[in-house]
């Protein structure tokens, strides 16, 4: 199910940090679509493309659709997406002009490939999976698990496990982790305010905190903490590698100098726990955070004078943020919240300060850790609604689950896909809005899932235990299984 816009009257005062110019000859070619969901996913309808901010709309065509010549070469078909023998064809007679593909003819052919064929297991542990990420360029996966263990795989070496990580001074689980730009350390956070970083690059396989190998720790806290302890949500590491951005549950955002070896900055930047933070792009310049306080806000950091201040504040989930995503060009953003529903941002939208009022009151009462969202606050939506649009389908229950663009060489950036409480992976198209692909396997809740920034492999990762890939029919030999036993799956909804 899919919202547009609301309307309502937005400072304007975010318009100056954009970085994105948009071409004025804007190529004329129609809705790309992909139908590989299931009968039961929602229509398509040209409402939601009209309601759909049409900026947005607009570059992701442009970055994931052919040449017109293409495209026209099927008259009455031409909201179709255009098929990849036609599409060599095309080159091959030169349709273009420059006698090779470009960067969006590649990425349509390429985003009509989802990864959708198997699963096939990379590894079961007997502990939940927290977290599960790619490195940039695809050559590593990092997977946290909350029995203190952390493993590095080597993709390009048959998912071998080239770091085999035991967690020190764990607080609960591995909340997350993040690897420095130059993938030679891994930071990683738990509910603890140290901040633990191991080499990556050494030789050695066994990593036992301070046993095979030390474990640095990054200390967070403070003398003017009294004592208090809190835990770290989320952790990033800055496009420089000089600095680790985190939040926390002490309604803070911190910015620790890896040079120094002391915390640079703390910002009290909400009113609950602040459960997710990223950069807005490669400038490193703009921070990202949600919190349980139901707001996003954009912090900039060469304006961190004025301290507990933001950039600019976003208002639209009706309950608290669990995750962000940033489309890398420091205009639109993801967020996946409690309100069950992944919500598109533009940072030129917000408002310099939330509103006095800005929380919804509502006449029922629970807990997401552990109930059901209340069916009457399903169609609920907020008055002062600042986001682009709206996606719903999924489940964000028990634990803070994980949302995300497509990579942007092989689609576009245009998809969105989510973990979810229902043990499955949900794909949507950022367009249209429309459920594309709904991926079951799990047993468990799917917190994080992470899609291969180069090739169509997407691994998801549960509380059963297990690691999973999923890939596009055809896209080589299927993997080696793994030699552990595989527990039976019984799907519930």
């Amino acid at each position: 199910m899919f919202f547009g816009p609301s309307e309502i009257d937005t400072d304007e005062m975010g318009y100056a940090m954009s970085r994105l110019e948009i071409e004025s000859d804007l190529c004329d070619t129609g809705k790309d679509f992909c139908g590989v969901g299931s009968s039961s996913a929602s229509h398509r309808s040209s409402e939601h493309l009209a309601d759909l901010d049409h900026e947005i709309s607009q570059v992701t065509k442009l970055k994931s659709s052919p040449h017109q010549r293409y495209s026209r070469e099927v008259p009455g078909r031409h909201q179709l997406p255009v098929s990849t023998v036609r599409m060599l064809a095309g080159r091959e007679s030169n349709f273009s002009g420059r006698g090779r593909f470009s960067a969006a003819d590649c990425c349509h052919m390429l985003s009509r490939y989802l990864p959708i064929k198997g699963p096939w297991l990379v590894d079961q542990m007997d502990s939940r999976a927290y977290v599960s990420q790619f490195s940039t360029d695809g050559s590593l996966f990092i997977a946290g698990f909350q029995g203190s263990r952390i493993r590095i795989y080597n993709v390009e070496k048959g998912w071998k496990v080239q770091k085999d990580i035991l967690a020190k001074s764990l607080r609960w689980t591995v909340t997350d982790t993040s690897l420095s730009p130059d993938q030679r350390n891994l930071v990683y956070a738990s509910m603890s305010p140290i901040v633990h970083i191991v080499d990556v690059g050494s030789g050695t396989t066994e990593s036992h905190a301070n046993v095979t190998e030390i474990h640095d720790g990054l200390d967070f806290s403070s003398d003017e903490d009294g004592g208090y302890s809190f835990g770290i949500f989320s952790v990033k590491f800055s496009t420089d590698g000089r600095d680790i951005v985190a939040g926390s549950s002490d309604d803070s955002i911190y910015v620790y100098d890896l040079e120094a070896n002391r915390v640079s900055l703390r910002t009290v930047a909400h009113t609950s726990d602040v459960n997710t933070v990223c950069f807005a792009d490669e400038s490193g310049n703009l921070i990202l955070s949600g919190s349980d306080d139901n707001l996003c806000k954009v912090w900039d950091r060469r304006c961190f004078i004025g301290r507990d201040k933001p950039a600019g504040v976003l208002v639209g989930h009706l309950e608290g943020v669990t995750f962000i995503d940033s489309r890398g060009d420091g205009r639109y953003f993801i967020s996946n919240g409690k309100d069950q529903t992944i919500k598109l941002w533009d940072i030129r939208k917000m408002s310099s300060s939330a509103p006095a009022r800005h929380e919804v009151l509502r006449n029922y009462e629970w807990d997401y850790r552990w109930m059901d969202y209340p069916t009457e606050a399903r169609d609920l939506k907020h008055p002062l609604d600042q986001s682009v649009s709206t996606y719903k389908g999924h489940s964000v229950l028990r634990t803070l689950i994980r949302c995300y663009f497509s990579p942007a060489h092989s689609t576009g950036q245009k998809y969105i896909y989510t973990g979810s409480n229902d043990s499955s992976v949900y794909i949507y198209d950022l367009v249209s809005g429309d459920k594309v692909a709904v991926l079951k396997h799990h047993s468990s809740p799917v917190r994080d899932c992470n899609w291969h920034p180069y090739y169509p492999t997407l691994i998801s990762s549960s509380w059963d235990g297990d690691l999973v890939k999923w890939e596009f029919p055809g896209s080589g030999e299927a993997p080696i299984m793994s030699k552990k036993r595989v527990r039976r799956r019984h799907f519930y909804y």
